[in-house]
């Protein structure tokens, strides 16, 4: 008798992953927690060791682990898209300002002195940027589309935005980056 091939093992154990995805409420509008879950089986199928224990069980474990690690990812990844968001809206105004046909203008009064809006440190940034993650910052932090709005407009997949935003957040994070462009939060 022959190993079962990947195919049989799919078709046996595809309803896993549902199940696993539908246990933990998770939302899986792109199937991106599907091809996790598919590829937790893979791996599972490529390393199981008969003589650990039965199958299934490993199946389970490897399938809701993985899950659980992007449920966690996806966490950590909007949790930082919100910092990012909050600490450059701090750049572009200081909360006195209104809007007028898209354009922020300052409120009347004492705000007259504050600079609201540095176009040399935007300069600066998008110097040092690669044009993919200047088009993040630009679409995303600066006129708040979303990822698949994003992805959509410059015709390329949400997880390649995931990564300029990734990269972007990693520069915008680092000390010495900020200092280069000369923003001091």
């Amino acid at each position: 008798m022959g190993k079962i091939t990947f195919e049989e093992i799919f078709k046996e154990n595809e309803r896993r992953i549902h199940y696993h995805i539908n246990r933990m409420n998770i939302r899986d509008p792109h199937s991106d927690f599907f091809q996790e879950g598919l590829c937790a089986l893979w791996n599972a199928y490529d390393s199981y060791k008969p003589e650990k224990g039965t199958m299934g069980t490993y199946f389970n474990f490897m399938i809701r682990n993985r899950l659980i690690d992007l449920v966690r990812k996806e966490t950590r990844v909007r949790k930082n898209d919100g910092e990012t968001v909050s600490a450059t809206s701090v750049l572009l105004t200081d909360g006195n300002h209104q809007k007028l046909g898209g354009l922020s203008a300052s409120l009347p009064g004492k705000t007259q002195d504050i600079v609201l809006h540095d176009p040399t440190l935007w300069q600066k940034l998008k110097l040092n940027l690669t044009a993919n993650q200047w088009t993040w910052v630009r679409c995303f932090i600066v006129e708040q589309m979303s990822i698949s709005d994003i992805a959509r407009q410059e015709k390329t997949t949400v997880d390649a935005v995931k990564g300029w935003a990734r990269q972007t957040r990693r520069k915008l994070r680092d000390d010495r980056f900020r200092a280069k462009i000369g923003w001091e939060v």
